[in-house]
Parts: structure tokens; sequence; C-alpha cells
């Protein structure tokens, strides 16, 4: 019997919609980061982008445990001499609380084209309202 491999042109791309309420970081970034990579195949081969379209609502309202609110910081740098900037999870949440999710689960994913291709399948909103309403997401349940 022979192995079946999947074309790129055969992939079949779902569409799931999360709210992220109440929802640990960490378990729905690892939830979702197999979804975009298409793990949840039968598919799935590790060097074509095999996943499905992801849409978060209600990124603002993500939770976290412990103290990570105030200790959990963010490290990026100009490329500058003395260009390090560090940012608390508190302070990403006041202006930019989507950024929070996409960080962990863009480290989730390959660190090459591959993983630059699955990123693009998530979209991520605040509030309840989204652009996607065409593509008829599913609901998906993250525990």
């Amino acid at each position: 019997m022979k192995t079946y491999n999947v074309k790129a042109s055969e992939i079949e791309r779902d569409w799931w919609i999360v709210d992220a309420t109440d929802k640990t970081l960490g378990r729905l970034s690892t939830t979702i980061a197999q979804i975009l990579r298409g793990k949840h195949k039968p598919t799935f081969v590790p060097h074509l982008d095999s996943g499905d379209f992801i849409v978060v609502t209600n990124a603002e309202k993500i939770r976290v445990t412990g103290n990570k609110e105030e200790q959990k910081t963010y490290f990026r740098h100009s490329g500058y001499p003395g260009g390090a900037r560090f940012t608390s999870l508190k302070q990403l949440r006041e202006k930019h609380p989507e950024r929070i999710l996409e960080h962990a689960v863009k480290g989730m994913l390959p660190h090459n084209r591959l993983g630059r291709a699955q990123i693009k399948k998530l979209k991520i909103y605040q509030g309840d309202s989204h652009p996607h309403e065409a593509q008829q997401p599913k609901p998906l349940e993250v525990g």
C-alpha cells in the first residue's frame, strides 16, 4: 500500500470562530496553533500549509493566571545601541490587546516562511464584531 501525500491544490480550508472571553492565554493559543498548522487533519504534512482560518473575538477579555499581568514583559529592539524596549502585559492589553494572543501563537509556529504564511490565517478582533460573516465560520470550543 502506498502512502498518500496531499497536494497543495487539494487542501480544503475551513473557517473557525473562537470567543476568547475568560479563556486562558496558553491553552487557547496552543489550540489555535494546532489548527493553523493543520495538525487536526488526517492529511497533515509538516512541509505544507494545510491549516484552517481562525477568527478570534473579544481578545481584550483573555485571561492570564498568577502575577503575569504585571510581571510578564515583551521585548523588542530598534536595532540601535540602547534601543531595547520592554512592555508589560498590562500596558499591551491597554493599547493593543490583540497582539497578546498573536505573539503567543506566533511563538508556537515554525520560524520560517511556512510559519509566516500560517500566521496570516489568524484574524484577531476586539469586541464581538468581525468582517468574516460571509465565510460562515463554525464555532470552536476550547476547553
